[in-house]
């Protein structure tokens, strides 16, 4: 007798049923958007309140109990504030700085930091940790003699103080941060190219810049603002009032015994808009910068 198998019945796979989401995790989510939400309007506080002020006149701007919304809303502000001084040419006289600072800050920082991070000479970290106490010298050590320097040297009343030394590697914190991305880099690359005949300079321009691009765009966003912000700097070195930045045609909305504050208001969000813009379009390249920025080394 032959056994006859059974063929084994076939039984359609059902695919499990969807979950609803577990109370516990929807209360989690509500409560970090709601913890969210609270630090961000004490973060936002001060930028609308500058709106606000901006399209108030002098008389409600401080006004008790505050009027959050402008009645009426007072928009000569932004044409007074923007006719009564030479905006556009502080304007073109900060990025004329913002440039020359800009260019040199990131070159040679990162040509230094490729120095200490890539190459192999004697005493590299001494001089790095020499280089890094400067860190802790406080600026205003620094500020009567280097302002006698460039006195002797005729240079006061021009952009060169504010320009050239920057173009010297004296951005030690971009130093640190770029040397700290180099480091996260295979060294495997530049002993390839050094093999294919390459010298460090052009391992420097071809392969460790271009991996760069997030440190890169860290160190020049925050140069960026630290040059459109300074007002010590240019109050300072620049005499002549064609020579002033925007950081100084703000200060001439404010007298001695009275300012024009609806004015000054209007003319600080013009010159904040750019740097909002800034950052929106920065954003990726910076965030990635920060967050793979290592401390290997």
């Amino acid at each position: 007798m032959t056994a006859v198998l059974e063929k084994p019945e076939v039984v359609a796979a059902t695919p499990p049923a969807s979950r609803p989401l577990a109370p516990r995790g929807v209360g989690k989510k509500l409560l970090v958007y709601l913890l969210l939400i609270a630090g961000a309007i004490p973060t936002l506080l001060p930028l609308i309140w500058l709106v606000r002020s901006a399209l108030m006149d002098s008389g409600q701007i401080f006004v008790s109990p505050p009027q959050w919304i402008p009645k009426p809303f007072a928009w000569d502000n932004f044409s007074g504030a923007l006719t009564q001084v030479p905006f556009a040419r502080y304007f073109l006289n900060t990025l004329i700085i913002e440039a020359g600072v800009l260019i040199g800050t990131v070159l040679s920082c990162s040509l230094a930091a490729f120095s200490f991070a890539r190459l192999r000479w004697k005493h590299k970290n001494l001089v790095f940790g020499i280089l890094m106490s400067g860190v802790m010298l406080p600026y205003a050590v620094t500020l009567i003699p280097t302002f006698l320097f460039w006195q002797k040297l005729g240079l006061v009343n021009t952009y060169v103080p504010l320009i050239l030394p920057h173009w010297f590697g004296t951005g030690v914190f971009n130093i640190f941060l770029l040397r700290q991305f180099f480091l996260s880099i295979p060294y495997e690359l530049d002993e390839s190219a050094y093999i294919d005949g390459a010298t460090p300079l052009q391992v420097y321009w071809r392969i460790i810049l271009p991996l760069s691009k997030p440190a890169l765009a860290v160190v020049s966003v925050f140069t960026f603002l630290g040059v459109w912000n300074d007002y010590l700097g240019p109050l300072i070195y620049l005499n002549d009032s064609d020579k002033y930045t925007l950081a100084m045609g703000l200060a001439s909305f404010q007298g001695t015994y009275t300012a024009q504050w609806g004015y000054l208001m209007a003319a600080a969000a013009v010159v904040l808009l750019p740097i909002v813009l800034l950052f929106a379009f920065a954003q990726k390249y910076f965030v990635e910068g920060i967050a793979l920025t290592g401390l290997k080394g």
